[in-house]
């Protein structure tokens, strides 16, 4: 099996300093570390591409980091560390009720962030733990690390795409509506974002499939769902 994809953190930070001592710090543990300066290059690239931790400044130039936050909220569960330099007690409560896990306060060490960094990521991966290898043909979900190994191949799944791959593979072979995946995987409240769909199922697509662009594995049928076959199937 081949090696795992390192851990990826994306870094929203308009302060050039800040950004690369941030990235700097993350890529000396291991991590893939990934610079925006916007909060709309923020948005846009986790939601093509999520990652495993967002490092979000809350003084970004075109957006309000608090807006920022709670709009990552709608769509995905990836843990969000703060950065700020107002440490008022108002601000700080505002960001964690907009769905933020932590916060660091400017100046900051940058061992103790990449240490919270570390245990925001575990705690993500540890509501896996307790749940059994789950498997439809060679597709396998290795629960205790959150990985889905393919054939001779193995991957490192985000949140989002974790919970999503997991209903796949739970009902193997069976059509799942875009309305059950949405509901599952985003919320009562996202039931008619086809969307988020889209993109994700494109996501894991690359994973399973030989050719993403032809897939035999992942189908999508037509006006009702997909479906996850546990060998390769023809299309509808």
């Amino acid at each position: 099996m081949k090696d795992e994809p390192v851990i990826t953190v994306l870094i929203a930070e308009d302060d050039l300093r800040y950004r690369r001592l941030l990235a700097v710090t993350f890529r000396q543990k291991q991590y893939q570390a990934i610079e925006v300066a916007s909060g709309r290059d923020l948005l846009d690239r986790l939601f093509h591409r999520e990652s495993d931790l967002v490092v979000l400044d809350l003084g970004l130039p075109d957006m309000d980091g608090l807006n920022v936050c709670t709009r990552i909220r709608q769509f995905t569960n990836v843990p969000i560390m703060i950065l700020t330099a107002d440490d008022s007690e108002s601000r700080l409560i505002e960001a964690l009720e907009a769905g933020a896990d932590d916060y660091m306060t400017k100046p900051f060490s940058p061992e103790e962030l990449a240490a919270r960094a570390r245990a925001l990521i575990r705690r993500s991966y540890a509501m896996y733990d307790l749940e059994s290898d789950l498997v439809c043909g060679d597709v396998r979900l290795m629960t205790h690390r959150r990985v889905l190994a393919v054939r001779d191949e193995s991957f490192r799944l985000t949140p989002t795409e974790w919970r999503l791959m997991r209903e796949f593979v739970l009902h193997c072979g069976e059509v799942l509506t875009h309305e059950y995946l949405l509901q599952k995987v985003w919320g009562l409240q996202h039931v008619e974002e086809h969307e988020y769909l889209r993109v994700y199922i494109r996501n894991l697509r690359r994973y399973i499939e030989k050719d993403p662009r032809h897939p035999h594995r992942l189908i999508s049928y037509v006006g009702v769902g997909y479906a996850l076959h546990p060998g390769d199937t023809a299309l509808p």
